[in-house]
């Protein structure tokens, strides 16, 4: 490979990284303070190819002094390209990307971003399944990486399924072509890590020994009752987006939807309809508090006068958490109570999960505690759901008791 030192074009510069120095081509300042973008682009794939580093580089830079003359091309005019396509399925207001939630977002902007920068110049009627196979082996770093691979993949089919829907010319034959090149490529195993009680407990403790009773009463409420993570702590969304909260960082200009404490009645029932049922089946879950010894333990931290607005909040600022913030934090406690590192926040749910199927509890009402029903009848039903809940609970306690496990105690 030539020289890093050694290749030099307008805009390039070598970052330092991890595992080594990766180009990046990078936009003038003073263009970006006027709107450009984007401001940086990786080039990764490109660093063990000086001339067509080079080439790339020169061509961003092009693109970048055009667009300074004043020169600004209509965001939905197809040109046949990969670029055209994925900047129409980011900018179009019909766009199913229009739908994504904030925990989509992150990673379908990174993704998007990096392939307009990788594959954004081919033309679509010109791609085949062979191109696929090699971007993959790109985008997994020759399979070390293949959750990012395929979600790479992804997000290129979901803009080329939106192409379809605008019948933009050479779309519906790419995405053939993806289908059936997806059957020859490997995948990521699915996570089978999960905890036992005894080790959301070890979290739990290690949760107030930081003096974080929040992060203890998320774990407990994730793993009794197998509420995903992202619903527990809430999700922060920009304020042109969804409804109406009066939960508000008005410094990020973001507002906040999650799991309130009128969630629970006066039973000690809770009642919620998970983000990702909401805009769909409507699917909504019930789960008596009664028969969640774990959260039954953190609610004594909680008196009852401040039992109202966000479940979740931070002791730093009162506020419900960052998830970034809340992962950091759960990486601290994981590491005190000795939990492995390949073990996630968001593994909690499929813990509590486990929990119940290893205790025998039945798979009609694993299904209708998790939410993963299709029966539309029982959907509706509170009562349905409620008596599943807590046929499932009883299993999950029957359980713990006769492995020794416990009540599920906390420091």
């Amino acid at each position: 490979m030539e020289d890093e030192e050694q290749t030099k074009a307008p805009g390039l510069k070598w970052i330092k990284r991890a595992n080594g120095r990766t180009p990046f081509w990078v936009a003038d300042e003073a263009d970006v303070k006027n709107g450009y973008i984007p401001k940086t682009v990786n080039l990764y794939y490109l660093a063990d190819q000086p001339e067509m580093l080079k080439a790339k580089c020169a061509s961003l830079q092009a693109e970048m002094l055009l667009w300074r003359t004043g020169y600004r091309s209509d965001p939905l005019k197809f040109d046949g390209s990969i670029k055209s396509l994925l900047t129409i399925y980011e900018t179009h207001p019909r766009s199913t990307y229009q739908k994504l939630r904030p925990g989509s977002l992150r990673p379908y902007n990174h993704y998007l971003k990096n392939l307009k920068g990788h594959i954004g110049s081919v033309r679509i009627d010109e791609m085949t399944g062979v191109d696929l196979i090699d971007w993959h082996d790109v985008w997994s770093e020759n399979g070390r990486y293949l959750a990012a691979a395929t979600t790479a993949r992804a997000v290129l089919f979901a803009a080329v399924s939106f192409g379809i829907m605008m019948r933009l010319e050479g779309c519906s034959a790419l995405a053939s072509v993806m289908r059936e090149t997806a059957k020859t490529l490997p995948h990521p195993k699915p996570r089978n890590q999960s905890a036992s009680a005894q080790q959301i407990i070890a979290a739990r403790t290690a949760a107030h020994q930081n003096g974080r009773p929040s992060s203890a009463l998320a774990y407990a409420l994730c793993f009794e009752t197998v509420l995903r993570l992202w619903d527990v702590i809430g999700q922060w969304w920009p304020m042109d987006m969804g409804g109406i909260s009066e939960i508000l960082d008005a410094e990020r200009d973001l507002k906040w939807f999650g799991l309130r404490w009128e969630d629970i009645d006066a039973d000690l029932v809770l009642h919620y309809t998970p983000s990702k049922t909401a805009d769909s089946s409507g699917a909504s879950t019930s789960y008596s508090l009664l028969k969640a010894p774990m959260v039954l333990e953190e609610l004594k931290h909680w008196p009852v006068e401040r039992r109202t607005g966000p479940v979740i909040v931070s002791e730093e600022n009162r506020l419900p958490w960052r998830a970034s913030i809340f992962a950091q934090r759960w990486t601290v406690d994981r590491k005190a109570a000795g939990l492995p590192a390949t073990l996630w926040a968001r593994d909690l749910r499929a813990s509590g999960i486990t929990e119940g199927r290893a205790s025998g509890a039945r798979l009609d009402d694993t299904s209708k505690v998790a939410g993963h029903t299709a029966t539309k009848t029982t959907e509706r039903y509170d009562r349905a759901v409620l008596e599943a809940a807590d046929r499932f609970a009883e299993a999950r306690l029957k359980g713990r008791e006769q492995s020794g496990n416990g009540s599920g105690n906390a420091r």
